[in-house]
């Protein structure tokens, strides 16, 4: 007689992807609800795409894990970085999906499968930082991957068909090389999870095979084209523009912390080869300082700040080659940080956009759109002065002190030219963050007319404004709080 087979449901430990779950539920309740509401208000499934959010979110922070578990026959792995990665996912979200509650009503966001996609999307994200799985990490990838394509598409613009295919492209060139460094990895060690693979390889007293060195650069080349580092980024700056600033100050946060969590997961390992240590060392370098120097001769503000994220991404990748629990606790501080002054500029952009090309016939953003806002809307000139004082690393605003923790890891970890060229990075970058207040504060306004700057604001995007002012404004009485709490979370990796 055959045996039965069963697996308990306490060993599935099914919890684990709850949070994951609540945003594919809501992504496909929003779909039901438009089959049986067809005329209903659209902001509907903002607020429904809120909720979920929201539910996702507070059952990690109140239902959240105290020590690592697995689930799932070990295929999902929550841990204190699987829940900060998440945190952040789900916090950038929550209040990027306001963004769409706009004055000027695009029609993407009248359709609910955007929304639909968008929690699809971020349910993918939460599977890539759940994992240290590689056919999981790639599930999670592609399925976030495949719905940020058609999101991009859906703002049916012409650069944003253009922006959508090179993201595409580019996508499925970094899936490829994921998929085939994974298959190299197996072919050397026979597991596809990390552990297994790392355990090969402390056996083998870190003697790689050709395989394995093999399969690590296309895991560099796959890491590289989704955070954007040099020199795999030259799809960024054309995605930024012809994307919406909605969905690119979120392209600007969320792929890219779910890239920083799998590159600590696989090569914080791999750091142990000289030459991955070496390779990754010269890619930092570069890609912090030549998206710098790219930046300063822009003529369009969201491709300054496109340029400007990817330098942003180099800072934050030197923790990985850092590694250690203070690097990865300040890799953490860092982005939360810089997702506030992020989301702050970003939607700035998206409050002055307007759907007439007034100032410059390619650009929605280009630098004399904002020349004299000061004497033509005050209160904007100087909230986005602020964004670019602490994008620019200026005390006492939020990115400063990423910076500062960021440096005095490097610091005390021997990486002085590391630290050094952060150093002169941050001031070269001052330069093209202070272009944009000297426009808005010492030039002339081209039009008479301040409030074309505003036409685009409605109470849910100045409450979004406002929460990133606050935060990035008094982020000095709170960086120590947080700090704190990122420590206990990271350090539950190292016990």
């Amino acid at each position: 007689m055959l045996e039965t087979f069963s697996v308990p449901l306490e060993s599935l430990n099914i919890f684990s992807i709850f949070p994951m779950l609540i945003a594919i539920v809501g992504g496909l309740l929003i779909l039901v609800v438009d089959m049986w509401l067809k005329s209903t208000n659209k902001q509907l499934y903002t607020m429904l795409a809120i909720l979920f959010l929201g539910l996702d979110l507070g059952y990690i922070m109140f239902f959240g894990i105290s020590s690592e578990s697995r689930a799932f026959f070990d295929l999902i792995l929550i841990d204190g970085i699987a829940l900060l990665g998440q945190v952040i996912i789900l916090i950038a979200a929550i209040l990027f999906v306001p963004l769409t509650l706009s004055y000027n009503r695009f029609h993407e966001f009248a359709y609910p499968e955007y929304y639909a996609l968008f929690l699809f999307m971020c349910a993918g994200f939460q599977f890539m930082v759940s994992s240290d799985h590689l056919i999981v990490i790639f599930l999670g990838l592609e399925t976030a991957s495949l719905a940020l394509y058609t999101l991009i598409a859906m703002h049916n613009r012409s650069t944003a068909f253009e922006a959508a295919i090179k993201y595409f492209t580019m996508g499925s060139l970094s899936a490829g090389c994921f998929a085939f460094g994974s298959m190299l990895l197996y072919a050397a060690s026979g597991h596809l999870d990390l552990e297994g693979i790392k355990a090969v390889l402390e056996n083998n007293n870190y003697q790689p095979s050709y395989l394995v060195l093999s399969g690590v650069v296309f895991f560099i080349a796959s890491i590289g084209f989704k955070a954007s580092l040099v020199p795999f980024h030259t799809w960024t700056p054309d995605v930024y523009e012809g994307s919406n600033s909605f969905l690119a100050g979120f392209m600007s946060i969320v792929p890219k912390i779910a890239a920083l969590v799998v590159a600590i997961r696989i090569f914080s390992f791999f750091m142990e080869l000289v030459w991955v240590h070496n390779i990754f060392y010269l890619l930092i370098v570069i890609t912090i300082t030549l998206p710098n120097l790219v930046a300063l001769v822009q003529k369009d503000v969201k491709r300054m700040l496109a340029y400007s994220s990817i330098s942003h991404a180099g800072f934050a990748f030197s923790a990985v080659l850092i590694g250690g629990m203070q690097a990865y606790s300040a890799l953490f501080l860092y982005w939360i940080l810089f997702l506030f002054t992020n989301l702050g500029i970003f939607a700035m952009l998206w409050i002055s956009r307007t759907k007439e090309q007034m100032w410059d016939k390619r650009y929605d953003h280009s630098y004399e759109k904002f020349s004299g806002l000061i004497k033509l809307c005050p209160l904007a000139a100087v909230i986005m002065g602020l964004f670019m004082l602490s994008l620019a690393g200026i005390p006492p605003f939020s990115v400063f002190w990423g910076k500062v923790y960021l440096m005095s890891a490097a610091i005390n970890n021997d990486y002085l030219f590391l630290a050094f060229v952060m150093a002169v990075n941050s001031a070269i970058a001052a330069y093209y963050y202070l272009k944009l207040i000297v426009y808005m504060f010492l030039k002339d306004p081209l039009i008479g007319d301040g409030s074309i700057y505003l036409q685009n604001a409605t109470l849910p995007l100045k409450i979004i404004v406002g929460i990133a002012t606050l935060y990035v404004c008094v982020s000095a009485l709170v960086v120590d709080g947080l700090l704190l709490g990122i420590y206990g979370l990271v350090g539950s990796n190292f016990m």
